[in-house]
């Protein structure tokens, strides 16, 4: 969705969507910011480079949801490929 005010131009996501998933996000992030050196070193770069902090935000919002899509999606390719010992059992006894 575009959005423009002024002289600035940007791209915001879709206000819709999974309200929990974003709130969870915004949390990963904040909590980043206080604790990852590599995320306050980001957000200090963003900023030199003239970026609002809402903006950073945003950027480091997306990057969180990547690393933490593929982190689900290997762990779904992981317990599809195990076989599911639950079942063996079940049938066993």
């Amino acid at each position: 969705m575009e959005k423009s005010s002024g002289k600035s131009q940007r791209r915001r996501p879709n206000r819709g969507g999974d309200r929990q998933a974003n709130a969870a996000l915004h949390r990963i992030v904040v909590t980043h910011k206080r604790q990852d050196e590599r995320t306050r070193l980001y957000l200090k770069r963003r900023t030199a480079e003239g970026k609002g902090r809402r903006e950073v935000m945003r950027c480091l919002e997306r990057y969180t949801a990547r690393e933490v899509y593929c982190l689900i999606r290997a762990d779904m390719i992981t317990r599809h490929q195990q076989p599911d010992t639950s079942a063996t059992l079940m049938t066993a006894a």
